[in-house]
């Protein structure tokens, strides 16, 4: 066991992460995270994506993802909780610098110890 409770998410705990992505608030989302926390991207080299441990590699990942959409949002369609354990869907829409447009939907796995997130896992409907 992990010590983990039911307590270490709540559905106000998602909704404040959900606004920080919003707001495009680097800090707010770095500071969701455990310092040993870590975020997988749905894309990547490896077969679940691409893995940013620790809140600085965390961070060189949103850093960028904003400079280089300004526009990125996320519109949060539902959530659930099951003990530590959290599951958000939503759909994405953001413009590229390129002017390339994109728009998925979406899901978020997620873990928690203590009201931080120590695993998130992104997953993506991508149109070929």
């Amino acid at each position: 066991m992990d010590g983990s409770t039911a307590a270490d998410v709540t559905l106000d705990r998602l909704h404040e992460i959900a606004d920080a992505f919003a707001r495009r608030d680097v800090d707010g989302i770095v500071n969701s995270f455990a310092d040993d926390g870590e975020f997988r991207n749905a894309k990547g080299p490896d077969y679940w994506g691409q893995s940013f441990k620790g809140k600085a590699a965390i961070r060189s990942y949103f850093e960028p993802l904003f400079a280089n959409a300004g526009d990125v949002r996320w519109l949060h369609t539902s959530e659930f909780i099951c003990g530590n354990r959290a599951v958000t869907e939503w759909h994405r829409t953001a413009t590229l610098k390129s002017g390339e447009r994109q728009e998925w939907l979406g899901c978020d796995l997620y873990t928690f110890r203590r009201g931080l997130i120590v695993m998130k896992d992104t997953y993506i409907k991508v149109v070929a």
